[in-house]
């Protein structure tokens, strides 16, 4: 089968120019975020993926749904209408996510906590059966992003409305790794949190950073495969993760406007963003908006790849910033 290659719309002579050829490539991994890191670096300084390690876990420190003491969770237990302050990574994402949910109509909304956890897929851990109407209305009267106000380094949360970064904060992770080894003077890396990854520069050999699209299981369409070179990619697929009931999967993305599993027929959506951050919730977004999302694809200028299903087969969307990259 013929694979697809992608090709970002910039490219950087001087990343060709002052390539160190021959150098090594130094790959290392760790955990973060309740799943696995990688990196790969030409020709790093010495005690890298420790460095590496210790930016993650500020991030984690400051924007982990799961762990009691981040900021994001003291705010989350904040007092309704006082307004917090907020470290510069989590004011970032914040203004970053309820941006996305503006553009999108709140198909992505960072105000979700209430029900992620009501579904089972938060800190109190999976749910035996499906949440009642009556606790679904509940956990909807206090969610959503009318709930959360900022202004610039502070926050304040009306009602009790609760954050969950979970859509975003993989990919800011990547952002942010990238970001300390640029300011180390380091140029040519391939860095990976959880399936989402970010290319700078290229290898050694001359070559970009090679990375094939996530393959929907089951599927026969042809292969993608893009080129990162300063370029995030960023997938978002229902099956990832899920849980069963009554014989039925429930898809673990919600649909912030129904406060319910995913169930429009959408296998995966991949978005390519200079930023892995953005890349990400619009992934997610686009999930939820499903075929229709693509107009807004265009009109935001998104690189995107869609995958629905349809029988006992897919039907694929590619946005046109994409379909030029080919």
């Amino acid at each position: 089968m013929t694979v697809r290659i992608a090709i970002p719309p910039t490219l950087s002579p001087a990343a060709f120019h002052r390539r160190r050829a021959g150098a090594a490539v130094l790959a290392c991994t760790g955990e973060t975020m309740g799943t696995g890191w990688s990196a790969r670096l030409a020709a790093p300084p010495e005690g890298i993926a420790a460095k590496i390690q210790a930016e993650l876990d500020r991030v984690v420190a400051e924007m982990s749904h799961w762990a009691p003491d981040s900021a994001l969770s003291r705010f989350n237990r904040s007092a309704p209408g006082r307004w917090q302050p907020l470290p510069a990574g989590f004011a970032r994402v914040l203004a970053a996510a309820l941006e996305i949910a503006e553009k999108s109509g709140g198909a992505f909304d960072p105000a979700m906590g209430a029900l992620v956890d009501l579904w089972g897929f938060g800190p109190p851990g999976p749910r035996a059966g499906l949440p009642s109407d009556e606790a679904l209305a509940a956990a909807r009267a206090i969610s959503g992003r009318a709930h959360i106000e900022q202004d610039d380094r502070r926050a304040r949360r009306h009602g009790e409305a609760a954050l969950d970064f979970s859509g975003i904060a993989k990919g800011h992770g990547v952002d942010r790794v990238a970001e300390m080894l640029r300011s180390m003077e380091l140029r040519d890396f391939l860095v990976e949190i959880g399936g989402e990854l970010r290319g700078e520069g290229v290898r050694p050999d001359g070559q970009p950073w090679w990375v094939d699209l996530e393959p929907v299981p089951g599927s026969r369409l042809a292969p993608l495969r893009a080129a990162l070179h300063g370029l995030s990619i960023a997938t978002s697929g229902d099956y990832r993760r899920s849980f069963a009931h009554g014989g039925r999967d429930y898809a673990h993305t919600l649909d912030p406007r129904t406060g319910r599993p995913l169930d429009n027929g959408v296998a995966s959506v991949t978005v390519l963003h200079p930023s892995c951050m953005l890349a990400d919730a619009w992934a997610t977004a686009l999930t939820v908006l499903g075929p229709a999302g693509m107009a807004l694809a265009e009109r935001e200028g998104l690189a995107a790849h869609m995958a629905v299903r349809a029988g006992t087969g897919f039907v694929e969307h590619l946005s046109p910033a994409l379909q030029a990259m080919l």
